[in-house]
Formats: C-alpha cells, structure tokens, sequence
C-alpha cells in the first residue's frame, strides 16, 4: 500500500474516532427511518403485507416498495392510508 493512501486512511479513522467520541462533528450525516407511516399503519392494523395490500387495492409489490422507501404512495392511496390511521375499524370493516 503506498505511503500517501495509508495515511490518508489512518487521518480517516482517527476522524470517526473522534466523531464517536463527540469531540468533533461528522462531516456528514443521514437520517434513517426505520418504522416508515405504511409500516405502522400496517402493524396498527395487524395485517400481513398481502391482506393490507387487497384492502388497499394494490399489489404486494407496491405495499413492499413503500415500505421499503423505494416509492410513496400518492393520490387516493395517501387517503386509505390516512384514515386507516386515524380510523383502523373504519378500513378493518370493508375488509
């Protein structure tokens, strides 16, 4: 390994080191939600992925890439999704 990559490297761990221990600020930082609203909607509702997904009206593809972050839902779906938070009996009866 040449001499200029190692220390670039080492400056590096010595950084996140420093970092971890709160004695400097990370350059940068991300923000992970791990319980998106879909999936807690879903889990309110104690539904399996396929039976929230016929509910909805939608493939258990799609109910996956929303909760996976990959696409939102958007238009009437937003709505079922807001009600089915607010009122969980009101989407179990039409079940």
């Amino acid at each position: 390994m040449k001499k200029e990559l190692f220390e670039e490297m080492l400056e590096s761990v010595k950084q996140a080191k420093a970092s971890e221990k709160g004695e400097s600020k990370p350059a940068r930082t991300f923000k992970f939600d791990a319980k998106n609203d879909v999936v807690k909607v879903r889990g309110k509702l104690g539904l399996s992925q396929s039976r929230f997904a016929a509910v909805l009206g939608i493939s258990t593809d799609t109910l996956q890439n929303w909760e996976q972050g990959r696409r939102s839902p958007t238009g009437p779906a937003k709505v079922l999704l807001r009600i089915a938070r607010k009122h969980p009996e009101v989407l179990l009866e039409v079940a």
